[in-house]
């Protein structure tokens, strides 16, 4: 996996580089000492995963995760435990705690190519359905009746009108096998069948009583895709 480095301590960039040189599925790509540094950065060259701090001046690793349209898999670096539940909330793989140990960075890195191989596990199409491996189940979903699709950390939620399912995906992987006719990524979080839309009430979709934010990234292209820019 091609991986980044993203820290603004250098004793940390240090550690975490020479685990990276020392696991042989890893490949180091670049290594940036603040966040302005690695957007720019992945804004040219993507990678397959971030080794990112929390902490870091002018712009948080959270804040960089939320400015990436597609983010690839994060393994969060942080000195405070109680920033593990807001990693939670971002879809973050795992996270470390300072100090750092090889054996725990392992298991983090195997954590991630674990979620990267079963992605070709989630389901299939065949015509208008789609078929979810949840519970243990394959359980077939009309396209017709999908409403919304929402992320939750390694797992993704497909909504349809009376049920919801839990599938093992990334909102990336799923999304590619969506019409892109019908179906509109809205928010890192959420993609939406446009045609259940009920009404926009202050970048928020209502549908089946549900309001979705429409985030900051993807307003102008679904704005456009409505023709109402």
């Amino acid at each position: 996996m091609d991986c980044l480095i993203i820290d603004d301590e250098e004793m940390s960039r240090n550690m975490v580089k020479h685990f990276v040189d020392q696991t042989e599925s890893l490949n180091l790509v670049g290594v940036c000492k603040n966040a302005i540094e690695a957007a720019n950065f992945l804004a040219k060259k993507k990678v397959d995963l971030l080794f990112l701090d929390v902490e870091m001046p002018e712009m948080s690793g959270y804040e960089l995760i939320g400015s990436l349209p597609e983010p690839p898999h994060v393994i969060m670096i942080t000195s405070k435990k109680e920033h593990a539940a807001e990693a939670f909330d971002y879809n973050v793989a795992d996270y470390l705690l300072k100090p750092l140990s090889y054996p725990r960075f392992l298991k983090a890195v195997a954590k991630v190519r674990e979620l990267g191989n079963s992605l070709e596990e989630v389901g299939f199409f065949n015509g208008n359905e789609l078929f979810v491996r949840s519970d243990a189940k394959i359980i077939k979903v009309s396209l017709d009746n999908l409403y919304y699709v929402e992320a939750l950390a390694d797992y993704i939620m497909v909504f349809t009108q009376n049920n919801k399912y839990i599938v093992h995906s990334t909102m990336k992987g799923f999304q590619s096998r969506l019409p892109k006719n019908k179906f509109a990524r809205v928010h890192r979080s959420y993609i939406i069948n446009t045609d259940k839309i009920e009404s926009i009430e202050n970048l928020f979709i209502v549908m089946n009583g549900k309001y979705i934010p429409i985030g900051a990234l993807y307003k102008d292209e679904f704005m456009k895709r409505l023709n109402l820019y």
